[in-house]
């Protein structure tokens, strides 16, 4: 790995937002092209953090700081990225489902899902399901992530899914879902298309659905 490539990589897993930014400014001037800043410094840092996450060894606190540090870099990348005709991975849209304000983890999501490459589309908290079927005309996405935190919001899961059936293309997107009180069998149980317990895995999860 180039040695710039190295500080933003190191930056990211260090949560240091200034030091990224100023990688990243490095790479540029050193003529490295966006898209390998992207995919080479920061993509892979996101992996490891992941990785981190999932044995244990980094918390909620180091996920969210590293992925604050990837975002000041990936500010400064966009409008290169679009210039050089970069393409994401992947187009998801996603948001806490209606009558649920809780945003953390569906922060996270999207955090990481961009660390992985994707283009998200966030809706915020307590979204209709008409209005997750509009962002995904709207928009081309093939993934749709919903999150919940209560147990008496889960119900507009399945309403949701149900709403993507009544539009008829239930067939062209995978729905991710995840949140407190969801479980695997939920998932299952509602026809979702998988169920991710951590920000992580929903990331890896949406990673291996556009694989």
């Amino acid at each position: 790995m180039d040695a710039v490539l190295r500080d933003v990589y190191r930056g990211i897993l260090d949560g240091d937002r200034e030091s990224v930014i100023e990688g990243v400014k490095s790479a540029l001037e050193s003529k490295l092209s966006a898209e390998s800043i992207l995919k080479e410094g920061m993509m892979t840092a996101m992996a490891e953090v992941g990785r981190l996450f999932e044995k244990g060894e980094y918390f909620v606190p180091e996920l969210l700081v590293a992925a604050r540090a990837m975002q000041g870099g990936l500010d400064i990348l966009k409008p290169l990225l679009v210039a050089e005709d970069v393409e994401p991975v992947g187009k998801v849209v996603i948001g806490t489902v209606k009558g649920d304000l809780h945003d953390i983890g569906k922060n996270l999501v999207g955090m990481m899902m961009q660390g992985a490459g994707f283009e998200v589309n966030d809706l915020g908290t307590d979204v209709e399901p008409a209005k997750f079927v509009e962002a995904v005309k709207s928009s081309g996405a093939r993934l749709v992530a919903m999150s919940a935190l209560l147990t008496t919001t889960m119900a507009n899961m399945p309403a949701t899914i149900e709403a993507f059936k009544q539009a008829g293309i239930r067939g062209e997107v995978k729905i991710l879902v995840g949140g407190a009180p969801v479980t695997d069998q939920y998932a299952r149980q509602i026809g979702a298309d998988g169920y991710a317990s951590d920000a992580s895995q929903a990331a890896r999860l949406a990673l291996s659905l556009v694989a």
